[in-house]
């Protein structure tokens, strides 16, 4: 997949199949849209293109928004389009000056100008430029006023409640693991640079390594022990191939910057209630791993919520539980 992040280095895409969205998780739901952009691509020749943007736009729209989360960063959507076999995906700056483009604007002076496209493939309530008052029926009028073909995404498939990013989120935030990974398709992952705690789980017994997330807007899960499995990054970023020949560098690191091993372990996100913490921190427990990894960075894949957090009668208590705590991880990752 060739990763463009700017219109003006895009090329002139053959027979161009486009969609438009946030895409935010990659979920079960967007992949029936993307499986029928490649169906309509393959059927004319053409290639699919996916518009995105970024950063997200109610951020932009409600000035400085705050609290909002996002099952993915950029990188990691970007990570996750390129397995669904996608050929270019555009990751547009959203600005002020670009919402507030007129609805007419938008679709000759950035769609059809920038994009060329053969067909459209856009949800029915889909709605775009300023103050939100484009729509289908607009998009429609001009499709046969310009030249390009436009589907629909079924109703079914936008409204259906059973899947969509704000039930994965929500899902993710109270601990139902099972419902938010059915619902993705995959195990909910985050990634933290490792930092210095106060290695009270090295005396434990249990030592784990402290994460801290670099991006403010990844969603978090909520608090409570989990088991895990994770995977240290290598140094190195990969480099997405854009259509001028050049290179642009992301932040994530995927397959190419990983160790292979798949690490087993369970993970604490919560305040420390039985040594009287205040501050939310992320603690890991790699099961039979002993290296210095401060500084590196820890991709974390949720496997199943295990409890909650809860304050214990003293430590020796707190070793009991974590004990359990670890057998039944063990058996969540079929290792007990």
């Amino acid at each position: 997949m060739k990763v463009y992040f700017s219109t003006d280095n895009i090329p002139a895409f053959n027979k161009a199949v486009v969609t438009i969205g946030t895409f935010d998780g990659v979920h079960t739901g967007h992949k029936t849209i993307l499986e029928q952009l490649k169906r309509e691509a393959a059927q004319i020749g053409g290639e699919t293109v996916i518009i995105t943007f970024h950063p997200h736009p109610r951020k932009v729209i409600v000035s400085g928004q705050p609290g909002i989360q996002l099952i993915n960063t950029i990188d990691e959507k970007i990570e996750l389009l390129d397995k669904n076999g996608i050929d270019h995906l555009v990751v547009v700056p959203f600005t002020d000056a670009f919402a507030q483009q007129t609805p007419e604007e938008y679709i000759e002076q950035f769609l059809v100008e920038k994009f060329h496209p053969h067909t459209v493939i856009i949800g029915y309530d889909h709605r775009f430029g300023k103050n939100r008052k484009g729509d289908y029926k607009l998009l429609e009028e001009y499709s046969k006023r310009l030249g390009f073909s436009l589907m629909e995404i079924p109703a079914h498939l936008i409204n259906d409640n059973t899947v969509s990013s704000t039930r994965i989120r929500e899902a993710i935030l109270q601990g139902n693991t099972d419902v938010a990974n059915t619902l993705l398709g995959y195990d909910f992952f985050f990634e933290g640079t490792v930092v210095d705690g106060n290695k009270l789980g090295r005396t434990l017994g249990y030592p784990t390594a402290n994460l801290r997330i670099e991006n403010e807007e990844k969603l978090v899960p909520g608090n409570g022990i989990y088991a895990v499995q994770a995977e240290i990054m290598e140094e190195g970023n990969r480099q997405w191939a854009v259509g001028n020949g050049e290179k642009a560098v992301g932040s994530a690191q995927t397959a190419e910057g990983r160790r292979q091993t798949i690490l087993n372990g369970m993970m604490s996100i919560g305040v420390r209630p039985t040594i009287g913490g205040t501050d939310r921190v992320i603690e890991v427990n790699l099961f039979d791993f002993n290296e210095n990894i401060y500084g590196a960075t820890m991709r974390v894949y949720i496997k199943k919520y295990l409890r909650s957090e809860v304050k214990f009668n003293g430590l020796e208590a707190l070793v009991e539980q974590l004990a359990k705590d670890k057998e039944d991880t063990l058996r969540v990752l079929g290792l007990g």
